[in-house]
């Protein structure tokens, strides 16, 4: 019998809140976390907002020694590890062990330490570039300074599918401990925010200048943002066996790649399409089966529309479409992490049966899907979700969760 997979420890820090009580009081009464930019000067760009993070100190969770050697996404990814083990009630001496596997996504890795390199030298002021800081720029630093710190001894990976790592990932990890290759996993996304990918998506013209309102007639486009979404992943039994709160199972996951264009999404959905099927396929279930989707979401025409025809593509055999809501109407796209976050929010949806709603809804559009639980919060049985997540590049995923 394959072994059962289950989250017991969700670590988050997002623009709506950095501990999983924050984030879930935010997103179940939706509070919006997209304000001003403040990190740089907007004076040049049309768009001036953004989900950045507002609450996190990085001394709460780890020691001055090592905020000098980790670069910002490291450092979100050890703290939201921290709040994860902590939450599924685990000692870190009993971490150390067992063959515990690290499985991140992200987009940009530590890209603003190449920002922060780059205006020294703009500004004439090399001699002040501390070699460390060049040391902090090696992505897979964001999983290995995880294994260092924490003295584990397990595979680490890091997934760099854009948009969908997060999902990728939290699949990955999975298969290693039905597969016996690690007795827990630790598996998310992340991401900070960086004028890198904020400039980038706004020569795009893919930004909202005022507020992200998914599958909503007149909606503009996506807000940048940012965090990091954990979770810890265990084998069900072992979870029962040391009486750990048990969030959902990883049920299934499935991906897709489209390979229709660098940046836009093909226009009859197809990867969308093949990654919903074939995470169904992977969970065992039928489309009547699934109570509620957490959509990609991300505000811009052409992705929810797509999205919307991937979905009733899918279920045009079901009983109905499942209702379908997006968290980045309050927090922006994550990038790497959004999947991650989606995943950890979709975990804290099947604990409270109750779908967070899309805000910022008021203009039904035809083209999108109809039930998006528009701007409040629905109580509901949800015993099977599916969490899209699309990527640049054709890259997409949807991953399966399941009450347990």
């Amino acid at each position: 019998m394959e072994k059962k997979v289950v989250i017991t420890g969700i670590g988050v820090i997002s623009p709506v809140g950095t501990g999983k009580k924050k984030f879930w009081n935010s997103l179940v009464n939706g509070v919006s976390g997209v304000a001003e930019i403040k990190s740089f000067d907007t004076s040049e760009f049309r768009v001036k907002i953004a989900g950045e993070i507002k609450d996190f100190d990085a001394e709460k969770y780890l020691s001055e020694s090592q905020i000098s050697k980790s670069g910002r996404a490291a450092q979100y990814t050890y703290a939201g590890t921290k709040m994860a083990i902590e939450d599924a009630g685990i000692e870190l001496q009993k971490l150390k062990d067992k063959n515990v596997a690290v499985c991140m996504g992200t987009t940009m890795g530590e890209v603003q330490v190449v920002e922060e390199i780059d205006k020294k030298i703009c500004s004439q002021k090399e001699e002040d570039i501390k070699p460390e800081l060049y040391n902090q720029y090696m992505s897979n630093n964001i999983t290995s300074f995880v294994m260092q710190e924490l003295d584990l001894k397990g595979p680490q990976y890091l997934f760099t599918n854009a948009c969908a790592a997060g999902n990728y990932a939290i699949g990955y990890a999975s298969d290693l401990i039905k597969r016996g290759k690690a007795d827990m996993a630790i598996a998310g996304g992340v991401d900070p925010f960086s004028r890198v990918a904020f400039t980038g998506f706004h020569r795009l013209l893919s930004l909202t200048p005022d507020i992200c309102s998914p599958f909503d007639k007149n909606r503009k486009g996506l807000v940048v943002g940012e965090g990091a979404g954990i979770l810890i992943l265990e084998e069900l039994e072992s979870a029962k066996a040391r009486g750990a709160t048990i969030y959902a199972e990883v049920k299934g996951y499935g991906l897709g790649m489209d390979a229709h264009h660098m940046t836009s999404p093909h226009p009859e959905g197809e990867g969308a399409i093949a990654s919903i099927w074939s995470a169904l396929k992977s969970a065992s279930l039928s489309v009547d089966e699934i109570d509620y989707i957490s959509a990609h979401g991300t505000g811009t025409p052409a992705n929810d529309k797509i999205e919307s025809i991937a979905i009733r593509k899918v279920f045009e055999g079901a009983k109905k479409i499942p209702p379908v809501s997006s968290i980045k109407s309050m927090m922006g796209h994550a990038m790497g992490a959004a999947s991650a976050l989606e995943a950890a929010a979709c975990c804290l949806m099947i604990q409270h049966q109750t779908i967070i709603p899309t805000i910022n809804f008021e203009t039904p559009d035809p083209d999108c899907i109809e039930d998006c639980v528009p701007n409040v919060a629905r109580k509901q049985a949800l015993n099977h979700v599916l969490s899209n997540a699309f990527a640049f590049g054709g890259n997409t995923s949807c991953l399966v969760l399941s009450k347990c």
